[in-house]
């Protein structure tokens, strides 16, 4: 799984498999944050799926970050 990383530690990760694409923000505190804007998407405790056809809203991701559990500073 790719993972951009900040202070050393990974932010978000990201896999890609023919039929999705998983956002995974290493905890489910973040998926909370966004959930109600998800409606429809396919979402577990700790992972966002979208798809091509069907992308994530503008600033999900964004959010999933600022949301992203206080252990990532470093």
């Amino acid at each position: 799984m790719a993972a951009p990383r900040h202070g050393g530690r990974p932010l978000l990760g990201f896999r890609a498999t023919q039929e999705h694409v998983s956002v995974c923000p290493f905890g489910p505190e973040a998926v909370d944050a966004v959930r109600g804007r998800l409606t429809g998407f396919d979402l577990s405790k700790g992972a966002v799926r979208s798809t091509a056809d069907r992308p994530l809203p503008e600033g999900v991701v964004a959010d999933l970050v600022r949301h992203r559990p206080a252990g990532i500073t470093g």
